[in-house]
């Protein structure tokens, strides 16, 4: 299967292992982030914040792997608070994303008012979505989504295949993603705990062989939840965060959404490592990185 290439914001993402670093996508606004003060609202530490995003920049620069800003907001209110900070400090994409879709969908509708659905992202699409949702993605003018592989009725990567393309008289989210729009579709394999994530790696590595699509996991904050980590020392979850995302990358991630930007410092390097490794080695098939701003040629 072809594997395509999309170009969100002059971003690239997709393609053949080894082509494309994968892009890291730090999230910031979160409930329980500490730099909000009051989530309805959206007021939160502006100073903090930017620096935030300035070290995420920074690393990505450093690394050669590309970057997102994961937007989350609690309410439509704060959510374009949010949207528009994050756009006037970076030119980075950005993931809309919201606990339910009344508030994504006022974050997508705010996009398109001040022109910036061309760096946006819906986020997400998942098996709750209904007509109200389909018919506001569409009217906002959204172009690019994230699609999640989660199949409640079966987790495992036919489950994924099923719910994206449908099953008997159910039709599936890659073609309601179309019916709402969107042109480009960034799928998300689903992590549920700790072991699942071989369940995802196996899921991507299935899923861009069907489809072609740029696909992706948020494999990190099941390692946060780990109870017994502290068993194995002071710096067990940062150490086995590199192993979780060096797994996915290695089934063909071609996106991480890593959790909170706090973690940048730690994550850019241990996945620029992992993309030098793959595409050095993908040389021997033919495949050869699309960009000299890649890691393989910036980190050693």
């Amino acid at each position: 299967m072809e594997q395509k290439i999309f170009d969100i914001g002059g971003l690239r993402v997709g393609g053949q292992p080894g082509e494309l670093p994968t892009v890291l996508i730090g999230s910031i606004f979160h409930l329980g982030h500490r730099i909000v003060s009051d989530h309805t609202h959206g007021i939160f530490d502006v100073r903090k914040a930017e620096l935030l995003v300035k070290t995420q920049e920074e690393m990505s620069e450093k690394t050669g792997n590309p970057h997102m800003v994961d937007i989350v907001g609690e309410t439509p209110e704060a959510l374009k608070r949010y949207i528009g900070f994050i756009s006037e400090i970076t030119e980075a994409p950005f993931l809309i994303n919201g606990p339910n879709a009344i508030v994504r969908l006022e974050g997508a509708k705010y996009a398109g008012e001040v022109d910036l659905l061309d760096r946006a992202v819906y986020t997400s699409i998942n098996y709750t979505v209904d007509e109200a949702e389909v018919r506001g993605i569409k009217d906002s003018g959204m172009k690019t989504a994230i699609v999640q592989a989660f199949n409640p009725r079966e987790v495992s990567p036919q489950g994924m295949r099923s719910i994206l393309e449908g099953a008997g008289a159910k039709e599936g989210l890659l073609k309601i993603a179309a019916e709402a729009g969107l042109e480009k579709i960034l799928v998300l394999a689903p992590v549920l705990d700790i072991p699942s994530i071989a369940t995802a790696s196996e899921g991507i590595r299935m899923l861009k062989g069907i489809f072609g699509l740029p696909t992706g996991a948020a494999p990190l904050g099941v390692v946060g939840m780990w109870r017994r980590a502290g068993d194995f020392g002071l710096n067990t979850k940062r150490t086995c965060r590199g192993a979780v995302t060096a797994m996915v990358q290695t089934a063909g991630a071609d996106f991480i959404i890593y959790g909170s930007m706090e973690k940048a410092r730690s994550i850019f390097p241990a996945c620029a490592m992992t993309d030098a490794i793959i595409a050095y080695g993908a040389r021997g098939s033919g495949v050869k990185p699309l960009t000299r701003n890649h890691p393989l040629y910036k980190i050693f």
